[in-house]
């Protein structure tokens, strides 16, 4: 067997000289990387990867934050994170959204579709989403296109954002931040929905919504403007008339006149001249059957009750 050596015959010198080397191209290594790392080529990228991986974290925690303050009903994170349509929709969308933003063909329609398939809502990617939004149930809510949502906006099920068929463009309603939009509301067309506006469940609204109003009906119609009532009258709900205590009164006051009529006819079948009124047939003659009749009709009341 023939052993290595080296120039001087050592076969420990060879092996010395081997670990050099080895340990010289280590170092050339770790200076090239070290070199690539601080000319710039890689930090950007990994600092653009940690801040987007801050700020998805943050949007994550938000979210489940506005689930727990809106819903008493979610007692924990882990029920918020597996039991909520709409905050796997809201996910979707964001991802979605993305691809949108980047011009990619036709992968947002298909993330959104798998979302509807999903979760029962349907969010066009092209739709701007804010921060804090709540889909609450979910089922049957559409988002179209162009609408726009703003922060902490609170939707219920069977919501539409739609248009009306009749505009391009921009077509669809703009939310602003802090509303609330109650279940099977439609917005429809290109209107604009203030901050701190509450649409009551079934509403209708085609025309634009100041803030701070209450909206209701169909068509949706301001009712409650920076806490007034609008358009209608200010009505003590707690002292309404009862309309079956009223007949009940009614029908005392009637049976009190008849009572009193009844008196005054007896009275006057008492009187003599009303006696010889009556003809040899036993009825009344009638010359003075109006004056007989009068004097029941319109007798004095006994008890002061005005006439109906």
């Amino acid at each position: 067997m023939i052993s290595p050596v080296g120039p001087s015959g050592d076969p420990a010198g060879t092996m010395n000289e081997q670990a050099t080397v080895t340990q010289s191209a280590a170092q050339g290594v770790t200076s090239t990387a070290a070199n690539w790392l601080q000319s710039g080529e890689v930090n950007p990228a990994l600092t653009r990867l940690a801040d987007t991986s801050k700020r998805v974290s943050a949007r994550i925690a938000r979210d489940i934050k506005a689930v727990k303050e809106r819903d008493p009903a979610a007692r924990s994170t882990v029920e918020v994170l597996t039991c909520y349509p709409g905050l796997h929709a809201l996910w979707l969308h964001r991802a979605a959204h993305a691809l949108w933003k980047r011009g990619v063909p036709v992968l947002p329609r298909l993330v959104s579709q798998f979302g509807r398939f999903v979760t029962g809502i349907e969010i066009h990617p092209g739709a701007t989403i804010g921060e804090g939004l709540f889909i609450d149930h979910g089922a049957g809510v559409v988002i179209g296109e162009t609408a726009e949502v703003g922060d902490n906006v609170t939707i219920y099920q069977g919501v539409t954002l739609g248009g009306t068929g009749k505009e391009t463009g921009k077509r669809h309603p703009t939310v602003g931040d802090n509303v609330v939009i109650g279940a099977a509301s439609q917005l429809l067309g290109s209107i604009h929905i203030g901050d701190n506006v509450k649409i009551g469940s079934g509403s209708v609204v085609v025309q634009d919504a100041p803030a701070n109003t209450t909206v209701v009906g169909n068509p949706g119609r301001p009712v409650i403007s920076e806490g007034a009532r609008v358009g209608i009258p200010d009505i003590d709900y707690t002292h309404l008339p009862d309309p079956v205590a009223e007949a009940m009164k009614c029908l005392v006051r009637r049976m009190v006149q008849l009572e009193n009529e009844i008196e005054a006819l007896r009275k006057a079948a008492l009187d003599p001249a009303a006696v010889q009124a009556l003809a040899s047939d036993g009825r009344p003659h009638p010359d003075r059957l109006l004056s007989a009749a009068d004097v029941a009709c319109d007798p004095p009341r006994l008890d002061g009750t005005p006439d109906f």
